[in-house]
């Protein structure tokens, strides 16, 4: 029994583990975004937590049993109140000011490394009363402990990717990696015993209780954001006459929700500059019945801009996240009234027609045909890497028959615009771009449009906006692709 339980011991510990780590790199986008560097820059230093908190727990491990089950106990107290608090150490490191690559460096070091030391710390210990339970079958023991270890990190991913953060978001799972770590800390004992007994000092039950204390308050805390899922940290937000939808503090949409008497026609609910001239490009090229495919779903302001000035107008809006479109149905009310605008009895037939799917995989699989695009889709504040790659526009160019416009966030001239400028020239002969002033971070919205025809003049663009030529560059591709914003 004492062996099996200290194999439990360290399959849990292990999920735990897996599941902060990938909670990190989650909870970490509303302030640094999700880019191939945010991701690298979690998964290096977690490891390198792991790294040093077994070569420290071993030298521990070598010490006497009942000293070095006490030290274990107060290592795996520290693990849970730092692994619940890690969201409060992260928001307080930035609102002192941690921007960029520094910033995010620093605040990931020191909200993430010290918990991942300690979680790590227990296991040459647990590896040592698992081999001396079982004298003469060393070898299998320290299989099966490196088995546990192993199970118990797939265990975590899949937890942490599937249920947790999709079903009770970043803060509930980083205090439920700390319940969890708690409920094994009684379980260390040292002595003839080993594992498998349960601590019943009143020293270790006073600290259970102190930790377990700091866990539910941090629970309580609530959210880090009004709505949460696996993909996305949303609030909605109104200010005047217009209401804002934010995902990962990146505004993403907005629409006006009581136009004025001198409103002219949809494009005066569009609200965000570049959304009006996308709309107004769009409104020239399209024709009176147009299908067009949106890939990225937003706030749906324009689909539903298409959809209202043309009534024979049809189109698929591709939204990865279907809490996205719960938002916008609660709180946007001009886009919630076209989704909610299904002919019956057939919904398949409603002019606007939602997929919630990966963008990149809608491409892969339709087989239907559109006589343009929109490329909208953010992650934070930056394009998908699979979504900014020469094999993404040449499957758009396959089965899209008129124009296709994109919209970025980017510095002026810079890789992501660059990149997909290059892209858009090697497939169609007709490519225009427009920017956006320059937010204090040094980057802009820049649109683009590229079109099999010739593109007619706008007559005018959104105030701050101009027309720009966009230097050549390296086309990206699957192979070698954008990285993303830090």
């Amino acid at each position: 029994m004492r062996f099996w339980t200290t194999i439990a011991l360290i399959l849990v510990l292990s999920a735990v583990g897996l599941t902060y780590e990938i909670a990190a790199g989650r909870v970490l986008a509303p302030f640094f975004g999700t880019s191939l560097v945010t991701w690298t820059t979690v998964i290096a230093t977690i490891l390198a937590g792991f790294s040093l908190g077994s070569a420290l727990g071993g030298l521990v491990a070598e010490r006497d049993a009942a000293v070095a089950a006490r030290t274990v106990r107060l290592a795996l107290i520290a693990t849970a109140v730092l692994m619940a608090l890690s969201p409060t150490v992260l928001s307080l490191i930035y609102a002192l000011g941690a921007r960029e690559t520094g910033g995010m460096l620093l605040a990931v070091i020191l909200a993430f490394l010290p918990a991942s030391v300690l979680v790590s710390f227990p296991s040459p210990f647990l590896a040592r009363l698992a081999v001396e339970a079982r004298p003469g079958r060393e070898g299998s023991s320290l299989g099966m402990v490196l088995a546990a270890g192993s199970l118990g990190a797939i265990l975590g991913a899949v937890l942490a990717g599937f249920i947790a953060l999709p079903l009770i978001g970043s803060v509930a799972t980083f205090a439920g990696c700390a319940a969890a770590v708690l409920l094994c800390m009684p379980l260390i004992r040292g002595g003839a015993s080993g594992a498998g007994g349960v601590a019943r000092r009143p020293g270790t039950v006073v600290a259970v209780v102190l930790g377990g204390l700091v866990v539910a308050a941090i629970a309580a805390s609530g959210p880090m954001c009004r709505y949460e899922s696996g993909m996305s940290c949303i609030d909605v937000r109104g200010h005047g006459d217009a209401v804002y939808l934010y995902s990962d503090r990146t505004q993403q949409a907005a629409e006006r929700v009581a136009p004025g008497t001198d409103a002219e026609g949809p494009g005066d609910r569009l609200v965000m500059p570049y959304t009006r001239w996308l709309w107004a490009r769009m409104d020239a090229d399209l024709g009176p019945a147009p299908s067009v495919l949106f890939i990225g779903g937003g706030g749906y302001s324009l689909p539903t801009a298409l959809l209202s000035s043309r009534p024979a107008a049809r189109a698929v809006a591709v939204e990865i996240d279907p809490l996205i479109t719960r938002v916008v149905r609660q709180h946007m009310p001009w886009a919630a009234a076209m989704i909610a605008e299904k002919p019956a009895p057939d919904p398949a037939a409603a002019r606007l027609q939602i997929v919630h799917a990966d963008g990149r995989v809608f491409l892969n699989q339709t087989d239907q045909r559109f006589d343009g695009a929109v490329m909208d889709a953010f992650s934070s504040g930056s394009v998908p890497a699979h979504l900014a790659t020469r094999e993404t526009y040449q499957r758009l160019r396959a089965i899209v028959d008129g124009p296709v416009y994109v919209n970025l966030i980017d510095a002026p001239d810079g890789p992501l615009a660059r990149g997909i400028h290059a892209i858009l020239a090697e497939l169609w002969p007709h490519v225009e771009a427009a920017q956006s002033p320059v937010s204090g971070r040094g980057r802009a919205n820049i649109v683009l449009a590229a079109s099999p025809t010739p593109l007619r003049a706008l007559d005018g663009l959104p105030p701050g906006y101009q027309r720009v030529r966009i230097a050549p560059g390296r086309a990206l591709t699957d192979d070698r692709g954008w990285v993303g914003h830090r």
